[in-house]
Order: C-alpha cells, then sequence, then structure tokens
C-alpha cells in the first residue's frame, strides 16, 4: 500500500496532462488514520463522479460494539453516520474551480425512512464510507492542487467529523438506536398479539406536500378510539399506547378529505421504520404488506389468476396466463396473486387506485348479469376467504359503497382526520347479502405458484448487461424499461439501482438452480443477509450506491419485466 506522501507527488506529476492520466491514481493509500481508496476514475470531468471509500479501522473509529450487535442497531448507526457525511460534505466544503463535475462530493441521500445501504458499512473490525468525488479539470486537463484540496484539506475534515466516534452527537445517535430498538420491540409484539398494524397516539401522518415527505406543521396528530387502543411498554421509551389493527379484514370509510388515505400512505410505509422527527416514528406495519392498485397496460406472464377470472369469452387459459397489456380489473386480480406469492400476509388497497368491476358488483348488477355470464369473481367475495383460508389480511379505504361493510372485522371511521370505530354501527346497517353469495360460491383458494424463471431472461448485450434506473420509476435492462410507478412502497431510487443489481446478478450466478420463484428470491434474500448487499453488485469500481429493497418489490421488477421467461 502506498503512503499518503507518494499520492501527493503523482498528483503534482500528472498536474495539466490529459484527465485519463488520473487513472493512474486508482489503489489504495495509508492516511494518517485511515486508508483512502480509489476504486475508480471517471473517464471525464462531465462522467458519473469517481468512486471513492475511506476505511478507518475501528481502533481509531471507536463504535461501540454494543450499538452495532444486533442488524438493526447496525442499520440504524449506518444511516446516522450516512446522514452526517452527507451534512458534513456541505459544512467542510471548500470552493473547488473546474469544469463539469469538478469537485462535487456526493454520497447516499437518506429518506424518511431508515434503510439498510452500501453508503457507509460497519462491522466489528471497520468502518467504510463509499462515496463520489467530481477529479477536477480545466477543460479536460488534470487540475491536481484543486484534488489536492479534496483529498488533504475536504475529506479528512469530513473523516474526522463524521466517522469518529467521539466526535459525533454521542447522543443524537444513542437516542437514534434506542428508537431503532423500540420499533423492533413493537414489531415482534406485534405477532405475538395477531396485530398486522399500529398507529401510535400523537403521530403526524399527513406530510408537507406532494413534494415533501417532512411532516405537516399544522396537522392534527392522531389518536386512537379507545375501543381500538393498545399499548406497548418499550424497553426504552416506555409505554407507548396507540391504535392496534388486529388481522382480518379493516375497512377505513370517511369523507372526502378527511385522512383515509393518508392514514393508509402511513401504513404503507410503516413496513420500513423512520427517523427521529418523522411523526410516523411508531406508525409500525407488518413488513411484509403490499399496497395493491390497478395498473393497466402492464405485462402479466404466466400468472394463476383464476381465483378471481375464469371463464372469459375469448377462452384464453387464466391457470397460465399471460398479456402484454393488462386491463385494470386483470392486473389488479395479478398484482394480488403475485403479492400472494411473495408471501405478503397483509394486502394495502385504496378504492380509488382500483378497478370497481374487479372489486365488487352490487345487488341490481348481480341480477342484471347472471353469474354465469361474469367472468370476475371481485374481491369482496374473496376477501374474507383470502383471511380463513390463508391468513391474509387486508387493510382498505372504502368511499363508495357500504356493501364491504358485510365482509369487516373492523370499521373505522376517519372524520377531520380523528379516527372513530365504527364497526358495531357499521354491522347493524348491513343485511347479510354478500355473505350469503360467499358462502353460496363457497371458495377454496388454491393457487398454483410453480412458476420458475428461466435462464436467459435477461440477455446479455455486446457490452454485457446495461442496468440504468430512473429515479424511483422504473429500471432499464438492455434498454428495455421496467415501469415501477405503481409498486408505491418504493421509497427510494437506490433500492432500484439494487434491484437492477441483483436482477443481473441472479442472472450470472443462480438462474439455472431450477427453483421456483418464490425459492429463487429467498435465496437471493439469504444471500445479501450472508454476504451483504454489496455483494449484489459488481461492476468496475467494484460497487455503487445501494438500498435495500423488500423480497416484494424485488418479485415486483421480475414481473413488470416484459421479456420475462416462464
Amino acid at each position: 500500500m502506498r503512503s499518503s506522501e507518494e499520492l501527493r507527488k503523482k498528483l503534482i506529476s500528472i498536474d495539466g496532462r490529459g484527465y485519463k492520466a488520473y487513472k493512474d491514481l486508482e489503489g489504495q493509500y495509508k492516511f494518517k488514520d485511515y486508508i483512502l481508496s480509489i476504486d475508480h476514475v471517471q473517464g471525464d470531468p462531465f462522467a458519473s463522479p469517481s468512486r471513492v471509500r475511506v476505511i478507518v479501522d475501528q481502533n481509531v473509529a471507536k463504535i461501540p460494539m454494543e450499538l452495532i450487535d444486533k442488524k438493526y442497531k447496525n442499520i440504524a448507526v449506518a444511516d446516522y453516520i450516512t446522514r452526517e457525511f452527507y451534512s458534513n460534505i456541505y459544512k467542510k466544503g471548500e470552493r473547488i474551480f473546474g469544469s463539469g463535475k469538478s469537485g462535487l462530493i456526493s454520497i447516499s441521500k437518506c429518506t424518511q425512512e431508515v434503510l439498510e445501504r452500501t453508503a457507509i458499512i460497519i462491522d466489528r473490525e471497520k468502518i467504510e464510507a463509499r462515496f463520489y468525488v467530481g477529479f477536477p479539470a480545466r477543460g479536460r486537463s488534470v487540475l491536481a492542487k484543486e484534488l489536492e484540496k479534496i483529498i488533504y484539506n475536504v475529506i479528512p475534515s469530513i473523516v474526522e467529523s463524521s466517522l469518529i466516534y467521539n466526535n459525533l452527537n454521542k447522543n443524537q445517535l444513542i437516542s437514534k438506536v434506542k428508537l431503532s430498538e423500540d420499533q423492533q420491540f413493537i414489531r415482534e409484539k406485534m405477532k405475538e398479539e395477531g396485530l398486522v398494524a399500529f398507529v401510535a397516539n400523537g403521530s403526524i401522518l399527513p406530510r408537507e406536500s406532494g413534494v415533501s415527505d417532512k411532516p405537516l406543521k399544522s396537522a392534527i396528530p392522531f389518536v386512537s378510539p379507545k375501543t381500538l387502543e393498545v399499548e406497548f411498554n418499550t424497553p426504552n421509551k416506555g409505554i407507548i399506547k396507540g391504535m392496534g389493527i388486529k388481522k382480518g379484514i379493516t375497512i377505513i370509510v370517511g369523507g372526502g378529505y378527511h385522512g383515509k388515505s393518508t392514514l393508509l400512505k402511513a401504513l404503507e410505509v410503516g413496513v420500513y421504520n423512520h427517523i427521529n422527527g418523522d411523526g410516523r416514528e411508531f406508525v409500525i406495519t407488518d413488513d411484509t404488506a403490499f399496497k395493491i392498485r390497478a395498473e393497466d397496460g402492464r405485462a402479466v406472464t404466466g400468472d394463476d389468476i383464476s381465483l378471481f377470472i375464469n371463464n372469459i369469452p375469448s377462452g384464453k387459459d387464466t391457470k397460465r396466463f399471460f398479456t402484454e397489456n393488462a386491463s385494470g380489473s386483470t392486473s389488479q386480480a395479478a398484482n394480488i396473486v403475485e403479492a400472494i406469492e411473495s408471501g405478503t400476509n397483509v394486502l394495502l388497497i385504496d378504492e380509488d387506485t382500483s378497478a370497481t368491476n374487479f372489486m365488487m358488483r352490487d345487488e341490481l348488477m348481480q341480477k342484471l348479469v347472471a353469474k354465469e355470464q361474469e367472468p370476475i369473481t371481485p374481491f369482496i367475495e374473496v376477501v374474507k376467504p383470502l383471511y380463513s383460508q390463508k391468513n391474509i389480511s387486508t387493510i382498505m379505504v372504502v368511499g363508495s359503497s357500504g356493501d364491504f361493510f358485510d365482509v369487516a372485522d373492523c370499521v373505522i371511521q376517519m372524520d377531520n382526520y380523528e379516527a372513530k370505530d365504527v364497526s358495531e354501527e357499521a354491522k347493524r346497517l348491513m343485511r347479510g347479502v354478500v355473505l350469503s353469495r360467499i358462502e353460496e360460491r363457497n371458495l377454496k383458494i388454491n393457487i398454483d405458484f410453480s412458476r420458475k424463471i428461466k435462464k436467459g431472461t435477461i440477455e446479455a448485450g455486446h457490452k454485457g448487461i446495461k442496468i440504468k434506473t430512473f429515479g424511483k420509476d422504473g429500471i432499464s435492462i438492455n434498454r428495455e424499461d421496467i415501469d415501477l410507478r405503481a409498486v408505491e412502497q418504493i421509497v427510494d431510487g437506490e433500492q432500484l439501482n439494487s434491484i437492477g443489481s441483483i436482477m443481473k446478478w441472479t442472472e450470472e450466478n443462480i438462474m439455472d438452480r431450477n427453483l421456483k420463484f418464490g425459492e429463487l428470491v429467498n435465496l437471493i434474500i439469504d444471500t445479501i443477509n450472508e454476504r451483504g448487499l454489496i455483494s449484489m453488485e459488481k461492476m468496475k469500481g467494484g460497487w455503487g450506491s445501494l438500498a435495500m429493497p423488500r423480497k416484494q418489490e424485488i418479485m415486483a421488477a421480475y414481473n413488470r419485466y416484459r421479456k420475462l421467461k416462464i
């Protein structure tokens, strides 16, 4: 390993030369308190910035082992340090001159959610920061003195402030770990107590705006109806009270703009932990919960949607259904079946984003159109058997039809953001018509999940497998776009970086194992847990900015890939 002074001499020697001379700097250099690793130098000043790592030995960093001895705590500490590093880039930066991306320093920008990322990796031996630096240039010539400022002034200052425990705000860091401990405690206790979701009293559910995920300052704090209130005696915060949503079928009703969808949205992202000050720190949802919606135009590849759709006039096989352009009802049927295949315990549904003819058929329509002429079994007649036979709960926002009260175990009314338990009142209004239809149909749920993805699904071009992501909206694999805008629980673009990398890694390493789709993705998750998320991406420079997706989102991406081979 070379010394920091050797790096300085090399910098001076290439000053003014063509930009590609920066390539000579790739390698590792020993600084006083850390190793600087220049892993990949950008091709020109306008290209994606260079990949750089700083590796600090734990003898120097001194992160207490009790703060990282469990995975959820390690993730919380890494998240805190990533945010500190991001903040210190702007606090410690200097004016750097040059063209293109000269002087740009960046690391993952964390969302309100706490995700496992590759930006900061912590173990018992070391702490490692992975970030990007735009190597400065004048035109396309090396500006060595400007890079020297970054390497010898800016980076050491950021490292000192961000990666050394004694220089961090210990109270804030410990508070973050304690919060993660309490969140994990509630998640585990919910399973024991038969709950699929919890919303703490005092939670702030509305967001600042459509483009800001920060809490709305003027929002009405959430308060649980007394009949639904539960409490958890957490290790650090003590007793936390709030609304517990039990397993089964829960309907959320209320007038427009009274908070129905806001509550559901909070539950959607409750599959992730949130940072202090977010307002949703103790909105906790079963971490397999999946948001279902209609998705006109998506491809469906080999799904068994016969639970919902049968005997269609074209004679198409719905036990193994294929289409390049699904309708609203067909897409929603596929989305539910795929969610079940992914291991979800809870379906989250908003009537506003559902296909009406898929959700229900009222009494008059049943009389006019005979059951034999209607190929769709409406969701209202499936939701109860789904729970009784498969233990899959549903939380659903309903605004237009009270027929769902017939199948509901709990009805929550949102009235000007105040939650009310109106279950008994709703039940008194029902005549049992839907329950009669369910009893008459006597549905037996038996979905075929034998699909296997064939090797060659992701074909390498002459330049290999080319992956590009578009924020949170989609992935391009060899110019074939995967539209993920309807997969609403993706909260960070780096999760899509991971999904693209996972799909590439899977094709190259384990696609020939002859595993069912669900088994294949379980193997992927097991591999990540064993080797780390960074094991999924092997590119020039060895790494990229990744955030951990759930099994549900990985499978959702495959399911929307139009070149999927089953």
